[in-house]
C-alpha cells in the first residue's frame, strides 16, 4: 500500500463508467465538487461489453480519469438464476474498459470490486490477504471470479505497463438510486420494498428468506462515493483496498431498524427452506483507515434517507 501523491481531479476529463447504477450516480454527485469535467456514455450510446465500441468511445472521449463502477449486479435469487450473464457480462466490461484505458493513455483508473471475491469462510473480518485462500461462496461465485480477474487485470496492467490503475472492494452498498426490484435486489433495498408494502397493506407479517443469523455489513453508497474519490487522488499500488463500515449486523436486526424506519409494527417470518448464503461477511479496513477515511453515516441514519428517497420515487422505483 502506498500513500501516493496528490492526483488532482481538478480540470481534469473524468468517465465515471456506469454513472446510471447507484454507485455511479453517487460518484457523480461527489465528483461535481471537485472541479472535474465530468463524462458519461448511457447505455443506449454504448454497450461496454463491445471491445470496439469502448475503444472508440475512449479515443474520441479522451478521459484522463476512469472510475469502473459499471457492472451486473444483484442479489442472491439474480445470481443463481443468471450466472452466465454475470461471469460474461463483469469480465467483458473490465476487460474492454481497462485495456482501452492503457491503449488510450488514461492516468489513472479506479476498478470497483466487491467483498464477495473473498472466500465463504475467510477469518473475519476479511483482510486484504484473504483473496483467493478457500473457495467462495457458491450462490455468488460466478460474480466473484470476474471481480477477481478485474484486481489481476489492474495489477497486470500496472506490472507490464506502469498504469496507474488501483482497486477497491466495497461491502454490501445501499442507498439512493438502488435497485428495488424483488426479482433482482440485494437485501436491503428487498427488505424495504417488501416492508414499505406491508405497512401500506396492513399485513401483520413479512417473509424474509434464510434463518436471519447471517452478519452482514452495510456501507451507505454516498460515503463510498468519498471513499472513492479519496483513493483515486491518495492511493497507488497494485494492493485492492477495502472499503467499508467497519461494523456488522444480524439479517434479523437490519430488519428491525429498517422496521423503525418505516413505522411497521408486525412480525417477521424467516424462510429456513432458503440459503443463507455467506455466514458472515465484515471486511477489515484498517488500510483505508491508515490512509486517513472512515466512514461517517450510521446504518438508521442511511436507512432513513435510502427510505425517504424510495417512498418519493416509489413508482418509479416499483417499475425498475
Amino acid at each position: 500500500m502506498t500513500a501516493a501523491a496528490i492526483f488532482e481531479l481538478e480540470g481534469r476529463r473524468v468517465w465515471v463508467a456506469g454513472h446510471g447504477g447507484m454507485v455511479g450516480s453517487a460518484l457523480m454527485r461527489r465528483l461535481a465538487a471537485t472541479g472535474c469535467t465530468l463524462l458519461t456514455a448511457a447505455r443506449g450510446e454504448l454497450d461496454l461489453r463491445d471491445q470496439r465500441g469502448v475503444e472508440s468511445w475512449l479515443a474520441r472521449a479522451k478521459p484522463d480519469a476512469i472510475f469502473l463502477a459499471a457492472a451486473t449486479v444483484g442479489g442472491i435469487h439474480a445470481n443463481s438464476s443468471r450466472p452466465a450473464e454475470f461471469i460474461y457480462d463483469n469480465l467483458a466490461i473490465e476487460t474492454n474498459v481497462v485495456h482501452a484505458a492503457w491503449r488510450h493513455g488514461v492516468k489513472k483508473l479506479l476498478f470497483l470490486g466487491s467483498s464477495c471475491i473473498y472466500p465463504k469462510l475467510a477469518p473475519q473480518p476479511m483482510a486484504e490477504e484473504a483473496l483467493l485462500t478457500g473457495p467462495l461462496e457458491p450462490t455468488n461465485q460466478w460474480y466473484a471470479v470476474a471481480k477477481i480477474a478485474g484486481i489481476k487485470l489492474c495489477q497486470a496492467y500496472r506490472r507490464q505497463y506502469g498504469c496507474d490503475f488501483i482497486a477497491a472492494m466495497p461491502t454490501n452498498l445501499y442507498g439512493i438510486n438502488d435497485n428495488f426490484d424483488l426479482a433482482q435486489s440485494h437485501v436491503i433495498p428487498a427488505l424495504i420494498a417488501k416492508i414499505h408494502a406491508a405497512k401500506v397493506a396492513r399485513q401483520p407479517t413479512v417473509p424474509i428468506w434464510g434463518s436471519g443469523t447471517p452478519r452482514r455489513e452495510f456501507l451507505y453508497v454516498e460515503d463510498l462515493a468519498d471513499a472513492l474519490v479519496f483513493l483515486m487522488q491518495r492511493h497507488s499500488g497494485e494492493e485492492h483496498i477495502n472499503v467499508g463500515a467497519g461494523t456488522d449486523v444480524t439479517i434479523a436486526e437490519l430488519a428491525e431498524t429498517i422496521a423503525r424506519v418505516v413505522g411497521y409494527r408486525g412480525r417477521f417470518v424467516y424462510d429456513r427452506t432458503k440459503p443463507d448464503g455467506t455466514p458472515r461477511k465484515l471486511v477489515d479496513v484498517s488500510r483505508l483507515a491508515a490512509l486517513g477515511w472512515r466512514a461517517s453515516t450510521p446504518l438508521e441514519a442511511g436507512l432513513a434517507a435510502t427510505y425517504r428517497w424510495y417512498v418519493a420515487n416509489h413508482a418509479a422505483a416499483a417499475a425498475s
